[in-house]
């Protein structure tokens, strides 16, 4: 990355001449009169703002360079290299707005009846004793398979995971395929339609063509059908040319999927509420009806309609336009990049000597977190406690405090089962799975 020194010659001034006039002038500053401090704190705001102009931009850049492919040369992004551009967006460059996309992902998903039923059935987001668990348990899984390289056992045993507890609901027919396709959709598209919509800029087609290409891929691991879209195939190759292509088809698909399928319904409206329940969780309880209005405000029309949700008044509108376009302003003119070591790194790298893992960032409930002096002591820990907010240890065993091995993720009923499928899935994916092109 470029530093402020190398910045010679920006707009016409000279930053380094400025810097080290500043710096010096810092060091001298006993006994000067308020009109000095202002005659410098002017050049400063200056240097600071054409700094930030030049560094914000600096992670786009520096991906294009390291990743030289082209619209010509998209076909033959590698795996490995969509993982490493989306891992960008994902920890450094657009953190929070990636995270609730992905979360409003799986929120989508409810507004079709054939997924929101089964998920009442199960109860495993109908009923809040539940839905907490179930929610953490969707994020491991998912956030696994996102933060850690495509060919390491991390991620195949969380996509081997994944596998085995739809199996049996996807050979009983209770799964539809295409639920499965549309969901899939939702993963690629949502993040990029959060982003160009709230973010401070736009995506670049390299970061596009990378998020296009990891879900085709992770498509193809999770052995979801393609043959609903115009280049995929029941049997044999693929005809997607690269990762844009197929975001387009799938895009195209997805909607179409939706106007017929994204209908209202009781079940619907029932999953929906606990999920936001889980949403607004943190929030006080005088300002729940905010965070329920935010949640409505952030859905388009058919998915209102589908959840049954009344759609925000205006005054809710203007308020929550404002502060989403504030953010948008304040990030792009005032704010520098945000540096590696602040980076949203949610898991433990490696397992403890019992072989387990932990999630170091959460929000609502402490699931698998370790209870350190830090989560419940530290500065963070003092806004929960007050909040009335559980932290890592409290209840005992409940949230899992001595974290968890990715081979019993899942409902209760599931744990201890399918360690021979997961091998299996394990095994397939250590050949085909190893960070190559998909296409």
């Amino acid at each position: 990355m470029s530093n402020v020194a190398q910045f010679v010659q920006v707009k016409n001034i000279d930053i380094k001449q400025l810097a080290s006039q500043l710096v010096s002038y810092l060091r001298n500053t006993k006994g000067t009169s308020l009109k000095q401090y202002v005659s410098y704190g002017i050049p400063t705001l200056v240097l600071y703002l054409l700094c930030q102009g030049r560094l914000r931009y600096s992670r786009a850049r520096y991906l294009e360079k390291k990743y030289p492919y082209t619209r010509d040369t998209f076909w033959r992004m590698t795996d490995y290299d969509a993982w490493e551009i989306q891992k960008s967006i994902l920890q450094l460059e657009f953190p929070f707005i990636s995270l609730k996309a992905l979360q409003f992902a799986l929120f989508r998903t409810y507004g079709i009846p054939t997924i929101s039923s089964l998920l009442a059935r199960t109860t495993q987001f109908s009923d809040t004793a539940t839905s907490f668990k179930r929610y953490a348990d969707t994020a491991v899984l998912i956030g696994e398979f996102m933060a850690f390289e495509p060919s390491s056992l991390r991620t195949h045993e969380a996509i081997a995971r994944t596998k085995f507890l739809h199996m049996g609901y996807r050979q009983s027919g209770k799964i539809l395929e295409d639920d499965m396709l549309y969901t899939l959709s939702l993963f690629a598209l949502e993040p990029i339609r959060f982003i160009e919509t709230y973010e401070w800029r736009k995506l670049t087609d390299l970061e596009k063509c990378a998020i296009g290409t990891y879900w085709k891929s992770l498509g193809d691991a999770l052995e979801i059908s393609y043959e609903k879209l115009p280049s995929g195939t029941k049997e044999g190759p693929s005809k997607f040319r690269d990762g844009l292509h197929w975001l387009k088809e799938i895009s195209v698909w997805s909607q179409a999927y939706e106007i017929t399928n994204m209908k209202p319904s009781a079940a619907n409206k029932e999953v929906a509420d606990k999920t936001t329940d889980v949403l607004v969780f943190t929030l006080p309880q005088f300002l729940e009806p905010v965070g329920i209005a935010f949640v409505s405000f952030i859905m388009d029309d058919r998915l209102r309609k589908a959840m049954m949700y009344d759609p925000p008044n205006k005054m809710y509108n203007t308020i929550f336009t404002f502060i989403l376009q504030t953010r948008k302003y304040f990030l792009r003119h005032l704010a520098l990049p945000r540096p590696f070591f602040m980076r949203h790194d949610v898991f433990t790298e490696e397992p403890d000597e019992h072989g387990q893992n932990f999630i170091k960032i959460w929000e609502a409930v402490p699931y698998y977190v370790k209870p350190t002096l830090w989560n419940r002591w530290g500065p963070a820990s003092w806004l929960k406690r007050l909040s009335g907010l559980p932290l890592p240890g409290d209840e005992g065993d409940k949230f899992h405090p001595g974290g968890y091995q990715t081979a019993s993720i899942g409902p209760r009923y599931f744990e201890g089962k399918g360690i021979s499928q997961m091998e299996e899935t394990k095994a397939i994916l250590r050949k085909g799975r190893t960070g190559g092109c998909p296409f």
